[in-house]
């Protein structure tokens, strides 16, 4: 059986057209876990990863407006609890799908922890935004109290922003291993908890966001996946992207990946780091490939009939 890691992007767990709330987010997840069911039926032995930035974001938004009422959530644990109700959401709609197709597969999200560096240079440029908007003299006094990241969003307001770093390690990766043959596992939710190693050994959750394809990459390293499939919205990877001269790509070797990537045709925080994950999985690992492609399309891509590969030449 072929082994394969799944990204899934934001688009696999909450539409623009349904409410931002968790029965908006199970409609569409019940979608997703239909063309999730099909993979599976068709062979395929995987991992989901999914991301988690709005969930995050609201978990910790109704966190800060109850500081009244009771002790607002550290970021990190907010970011426990998007993996704990994601993963719920998914387990039950693909364990239906499974249902359907008389397959009796189990299906176990599991809460996963990632190491990061605290020498990781993202931490001295927090960029990620999170949470709600804020006057100046409120992201001031933030600051000022809390020591929050305070950036100013597109003239939307100021926001806090976090670090994201390099995932460097799955805490939970032996577990893992040992469910996958006869179990379907959501794993690295949201990139993961961030956490950092003490001397003791002990782990300490950080404010962080870790980007949920490098994570699904070093997921993919690490269970020794075939194939790395990096589902979002769109069918093929485009450079010249929004020009009359667009053009939609059925393959690119690393070196087209590093040389358009240079060029800056891809957009960081959406298409760019999709790519520079593939990338690093094929270098990891010449032999194999990566995928992106859009949720409906990925049996399709997966029997090279559409979507961008990804291979090491």
């Amino acid at each position: 059986m072929s082994k394969l890691v799944i990204a899934l992007g934001g688009n696999a767990l909450q539409s623009k057209k349904s409410a931002p709330t968790a029965e908006g987010q199970l409609e569409v997840v019940k979608q997703t876990c239909e063309h999730i069911a099909e993979l599976s039926a068709n062979g395929y032995e995987l991992a989901i990863v999914h991301g988690n930035g709005p969930q995050v974001g609201r978990i910790l938004l109704a966190s800060e407006t109850a500081k009244d009422v009771v002790p607002p959530m550290p970021f990190d644990v907010c970011g426990a609890m998007s993996q704990g109700y994601i993963g719920y959401h998914i387990q039950q709609a693909l364990r239906y799908s499974l249902a359907r197709r008389n397959m009796n597969i189990p299906v176990v999200s599991l809460v996963t922890q990632m190491i990061v560096d605290a020498a990781d240079p993202a931490f001295q440029n927090p960029t990620k935004p999170i949470g709600g908007f804020y006057t100046k003299e409120e992201a001031d006094q933030l600051a000022a109290e809390k020591g929050y990241a305070m950036k100013e969003d597109a003239g939307r307001g100021w926001r806090r922003v976090v670090a994201s770093p390099l995932p460097q390690r799955i805490v939970e990766i032996n577990d893992v291993k040992r469910l996958w043959k006869d179990t379907i596992v959501i794993t690295c939710g949201g990139g993961g908890i961030p956490v950092m190693e003490n001397p003791d050994g002990t782990l300490q959750g950080v404010a962080a966001v870790i980007d949920k394809d490098f994570a699904a990459e070093l997921l993919a390293e690490q269970v020794d996946a075939d194939t790395l499939m990096i589902l979002t919205e769109v069918e093929k990877v485009a450079i010249n992207w929004g020009k009359p001269n667009q053009e939609s790509l059925d393959h690119m070797s690393l070196a087209d990946a590093a040389k358009y990537c240079e060029e800056g045709h891809f957009a960081p925080g959406s298409m760019l780091p999709k790519v520079q994950a593939a990338m690093k999985f094929v270098r990891t690992n010449p032999g194999k490939q990566a995928i992106i492609t859009s949720l409906d399309k990925a049996i399709d891509a997966l029997e090279g009939k559409t979507g961008t590969v990804i291979s090491f030449a």
